[in-house]
């Protein structure tokens, strides 16, 4: 787990404000879920079987019930929207979320077992379009965040019917190759044998070197639903590339899948920036309507290592530097003043000499300070200093707000 000192944190703010402006121009609004719930949540939609349920939850019983602190944020926000009946209230629902998540997984650059993602979900649209639309502002939100170098992969996992037809083939062509596969993907060829094709082990990537796509028993109907997504994104002229072994690491996934990678940065070879798909049956599952549905997440971390982006240093637009104890106590009232009109302010203090806490104003980026002294006081004004054009002015005590914000 990691610490975010306020020097790091400076760059998570210019992130999350960006997120939050783009997301908000396609109408999304937040939502906030619990941190803990109830563990047969994610056993139920992430899927028994998965690394995550079987290995990386951090999972504990209070008062005889099992609860887990949350590993991924969509099953939070489904089991929310079908507790607050929210499919009464609209009949589409945009959301989007931004917190911190906890899996036990292996260290890896720009991974941690505290991590941070911001997502969106979209209720009762069926897609292709609001598909598309999807993927294009991932790409046009990494964009302005200076991530310009992405590469866009999209594959359809297709319904009930698809998907059961897709698992036979594949355990038919596994069931051969048993014996060269990992101890863990031996166990999912009978439980979870998608869950293969997911595999980093390179005795798994050589055995499903030519295994069958899921695009080869596709149904009609889900053929045309991944026809108009490309279709839509051909319009949008978002690239992407077809990608018939993506299935993602969660069960809930069907139909439309991608995954958005990075090539910029310090990622190195971790390069998975956002991903996310359909998952029309999870509201059903958990007791809701039968719903469709869509959504995407995205590590801020590793966001952070693909992109420049600035930290906006501002920690104080003003510093007061007051000369002496009788000075100290009118430099906090016009602290309280200042402040009160929007302007962020630091009063130093603790004294020192006039270089010593000018030197500190420049620490934190401020743009003007405010020297008072007996000699201020008596006259009835204070020293305006601005900072970047190096220059001072005397300014009646009764004018330094309007002084300042001008």
């Amino acid at each position: 787990m990691n610490d975010l000192l306020p020097s790091e944190v400076a760059r998570w703010h210019a992130m999350e404000e960006t997120i939050r402006e783009v997301v908000r121009l396609h109408g999304y609004r937040e939502i906030r879920v619990p941190v803990i719930e109830h563990t047969p949540l994610y056993v139920r939609s992430v899927g028994e079987g998965t690394d995550i349920v079987d290995k990386e939850m951090y999972s504990f019983t209070f008062h005889d019930e099992p609860m887990t602190v949350r590993p991924e944020g969509t099953a939070g926000v489904v089991r929310a929207y079908v507790e607050h009946a929210v499919h009464t209230k609209e009949p589409v629902s945009r959301f989007y979320y931004e917190g911190p998540m906890f899996r036990g997984e292996r260290p890896a650059r720009g991974r941690y077992r505290q991590f941070h993602q911001a997502g969106c979900e979209v209720f009762g649209d069926p897609g292709p379009v609001v598909d598309a639309e999807m993927i294009d502002m991932i790409v046009a939100l990494f964009a302005r965040l200076g991530i310009k170098d992405v590469e866009v992969l999209v594959n359809s996992l297709g319904g009930k019917g698809t998907k059961a037809k897709y698992r036979e083939k594949l355990v038919e062509y596994l069931t051969p190759e048993k014996d060269a596969l990992s101890e863990d993907s031996k166990r999912r060829l009978s439980t979870n044998p998608l869950r293969i094709l997911d595999s980093k082990d390179p005795r798994d990537q050589a055995a499903i070197k030519d295994a069958p796509s899921v695009l080869d028993v596709i149904d009609d109907d889900d053929r045309a639903h991944f026809d108009g997504l490309r279709r839509h994104l051909d319009k949008l002229q978002t690239p992407y590339t077809v990608e018939p072994r993506l299935v993602r690491g969660l069960d809930y996934y069907s139909r439309t899948l991608f995954e958005i990678r990075g090539r910029g940065g310090e990622l190195g070879a971790q390069n998975t920036l956002a991903g996310g798909g359909r998952y029309d049956g999870l509201v059903e599952e958990l007791g809701g309507p039968a719903t469709p549905a869509i959504g995407f997440a995205a590590g801020l971390e590793r966001l952070l290592l693909a992109t420049e982006l600035p930290a906006k240093k501002l920690e104080a637009d003003v510093l007061i530097a007051p000369m002496g104890e009788r000075a100290a106590g009118e430099a906090l009232v016009i602290a309280r003043e200042l402040r009160a009109a929007g302007v962020p302010v630091v009063v130093e203090g603790r004294g020192g000499s006039l270089k010593s806490m000018l030197r500190r104003a420049n620490s934190l980026g401020s743009a003007k300070a405010i020297v008072i002294g007996d000699g201020e006081l008596d006259r009835g004004v204070v020293q305006l200093k601005d900072l970047a054009g190096h220059s001072q002015k005397d300014v009646p005590r009764a004018e330094i707000v309007l002084a300042v914000k001008s």
